[in-house]
């Protein structure tokens, strides 16, 4: 036997055509006339369209369950208006035939719910509409109102306390950013809840108007074109009139009902059916006192004895039993102590509570979400992805992973990068527009939001995105949000390389040598250096700028060197000479001629003499000739710069060390050579001189 199947128009994309087709069927009904017949079927439509919808708000557990409610509820307003159009053009024309022209479903709402009646008829639809616009629809609007502001102010606390259940490691990324859908979509259905009771309430003055209308332009016609008596004409259109109103209030009273219940309930594992039962007839001596009293009642003469009688006994009946079922479960035995204690001792501290610090962290605002959300193709995610392996082949070794959150305490474009929990650095950009940076050679300026760019300090303006090309056109170089923190944080992983280089990244340096080199590594770690001494040399390089990736020249010159000293500093010293090469081919790549500034002789001289008499660390230079020898050293720098030059001090290899460290902190773009590490087969060419009028 075949397996049920559900209809195609139920199922894939027949599901997505329904709104389409039922839109266009409402438009059209209210353009094409219809059969009698046709308006019977979508007024039994409608009637089931709004019962269906009110078993179902009833059935919800929380609000958010039943997302498409505002948009039915306006589907279902449109529905009922457009039944009203074609009940009114078929009451018009056909309604002097008798009261079965607009088909029976109008009928049978007009003789069997009113009698035939036509003045009990106005009475009932009267009420109906003053119920449903003054009472429900004018309540569920205001419910939805406060809540929507409510929503809106929890909004930020709800943020916040999710972030510091991920932050503590109680739930991860995917619930995390679960819940942040929760909490945006909760705010957006109170806000689309509290306009599309508007709807409603507007239905509900139509639906008046609309009868009003029928009344009289029934009057009219059936007197002035059917020659009908006012009495009959009276009679006739205004059944029919009455009839077409409750047709249509029946079922917007009952949609505006399911709006109260989904906007007035209060949300919990259990549906509103469950929480009425359980929470009104929870206490048995409530049901014997108001059974006691209804009874009570009934025993007044002139009361219907029977009724209420038979009501109060049900009520202590009821009451007796479910004392009895309570005293039941409070004489079952208790728990074993073991699951007794089982919930206190699973809330007790332990170390899996202690989040160890992120060694890279990137922090951004709500705004910068789209650009570091797997979900929306965040392209931040991939830049990051290739800055690591960027670097990896670069400097050496793998950088730690960069953990992203997003910081409701920023700015919503803002964000913040940090190094083992310490800010390192912060900046802003606007996702759809871009930064134009002036390196220093454009030709105008452009309108927009000054700033800074936060890798380089360079001057800089936000502009929007039509201006791209005309910004170019002008001589600046045009990046988007997502490279711009892109470029600030592979700046600042580059210039904290010595800081991500912990024990675990040289010991694993070591392990992927060792599969080529295993005899090389063994000899040197740990018998001749510790590891801790090798992280110390490894970071002096990275310090300076000089990139670790031939380790095999590091582990042979440190094997070689190890044995005579011990000093890292002095190792430093042995390993740049080994990687000369390299250094200087990282500075000036491609070229044989160096441009170099140098050190005047009597300075040299100075500053040796200063070496031997305070040891290495330099703290015998006077501070006026610390002084003068960095404000030429800064001019000397920035005249290379201007000739398009990387700036680098050539000293003697004594001298490197200390004026590294001296002049790193004023003069972070300066590199320090020692004469020993430039090799033979470079030309040097003397640029400026520094201490000249020393």
């Amino acid at each position: 036997m075949n397996s049920l199947r559900l209809p195609a128009w139920l199922t894939g994309q027949g599901k997505a055509l329904a709104a389409p087709i039922l839109i266009i069927m409402m438009l059209a009904m209210m353009v094409l006339p219809l059969p009698a017949f046709v308006l019977d079927m979508f007024f039994s439509f409608n009637i089931a369209l709004s019962i269906i919808v009110l078993l179902t708000s009833l059935y919800t557990v929380k609000p958010l369950d039943f997302m498409a409610f505002p948009a039915v509820l306006l589907v279902s307003t449109m529905l009922r208006l457009s039944l009203n159009v074609a009940s009114t053009r078929v009451v018009l024309t056909e309604g002097h035939t008798g009261p079965d022209a607009a088909g029976k479903v109008i009928e049978a709402f007009g003789h069997f719910l009113i009698g035939g009646n036509y003045a009990v008829g106005i009475v009932v639809f009267v009420i109906l509409t003053i119920i449903n616009f003054v009472v429900v629809t004018k309540g569920a609007g205001r419910i939805a109102e406060v809540g929507a502001r409510f929503a809106l102010d929890a909004m930020p606390g709800k943020q916040m306390a999710i972030d510091a259940d991920l932050n503590a490691g109680l739930i991860g990324e995917q619930e995390a950013r679960k819940r942040r859908t929760e909490v945006a979509q909760e705010a957006e259905f109170y806000g689309s809840m509290d306009g599309a009771s508007k709807y409603v309430r507007g239905d509900a003055v139509a639906g008046i108007l609309v009868t009003v209308i029928n009344v009289f332009g029934g009057l009219v016609v059936g007197m002035l074109q059917h020659d009908m008596a006012f009495d009959a004409a009276l009679k006739n259109y205004t059944l029919l009139a009455i009839g077409d109103g409750l047709v249509a209030q029946i079922p917007s009273l009952i949609i505006s009902t399911a709006a109260g219940v989904i906007v007035s309930r209060v949300s919990s594992e259990q549906d509103i059916g469950g929480q009425m039962v359980n929470q009104l007839f929870a206490k048995p001596q409530v049901l014997y006192i108001t059974g006691g009293i209804i009874g009570g009642m009934g025993l007044i003469p002139g009361m219907p004895h029977i009724a209420f009688i038979l009501l109060g006994g049900a009520l202590c009946g009821g009451a007796y039993l479910m004392k009895q079922r309570l005293e039941k479960a409070e004489a079952a035995p208790p728990p074993a102590p073991e699951a007794a204690l089982a919930a206190p001792e699973s809330e007790e501290a332990t170390w899996q509570d202690i989040v160890p610090v992120d060694t890279l962290g990137l922090e951004v605002g709500y705004r910068l979400i789209p650009l570091v959300d797997k979900g929306q193709n965040g392209e931040l995610l991939r830049r990051i992805k290739g800055i690591r392996k960027k670097f990896a082949q670069e400097v050496g070794f793998l950088s730690p992973p960069v953990h992203i959150r997003d910081n409701l305490e920023l700015k919503p474009a803002a964000y913040r990068i940090t190094l083992k929990g310490v800010e390192v650095g912060t900046g802003e950009a606007y996702v759809g527009q871009f930064l134009a940076i002036n390196p220093g050679m454009v030709n105008g300026t452009l309108p927009g939001t000054v700033t800074t760019d936060p890798a380089f300090g360079l001057p800089a303006t936000w502009v929007d995105s039509g201006m791209k090309e005309h910004a170019q056109a002008l001589g600046y170089t045009v990046v988007d949000a997502g490279t711009v923190i892109a470029t600030h944080l592979n700046h600042l992983i580059t210039s904290h390389a010595a800081d991500l280089l912990g024990r675990q990244e040289v010991q694993q340096l070591l392990d992927h040598l060792g599969k080529e080199s295993p005899k090389l590594v063994e000899d040197l770690v740990p018998k001749l250096i510790s590891l801790s001494a090798l992280q110390k040399v490894l970071q002096n390089l990275l310090i300076e700028g000089v990139h670790i990736r031939d380790m095999r020249t590091i582990i042979e010159t440190l094997a070689e060197y190890a044995p005579q000293t011990q000093d890292p500093n002095d190792l430093t010293a042995m390993v740049r000479i080994a990687l000369g090469r390299a250094i200087v081919q990282q500075i000036f790549p491609s070229t044989n001629e160096l441009s170099v500034i140098t050190l005047d002789s009597r300075l040299e001289r100075i500053l040796m003499q200063a070496l031997q008499s305070s040891g290495p660390d330099g703290a015998g230079i006077e501070p006026g000739l610390a002084d003068t020898i960095a404000a030429q050293a800064e001019q000397a720098a920035r005249q290379q710069e201007q000739m398009g030059l990387t700036p680098v001090l050539l000293v003697p290899g004594p001298l490197r060390a200390l004026l590294a460290r001296f002049l790193r902190r004023a003069l972070p773009q300066l590199k320090v050579l020692s004469h020993q590490e430039l090799p033979d087969s470079k030309t040097i060419r003397v640029t400026s001189l520094v201490g000249g009028q020393a």
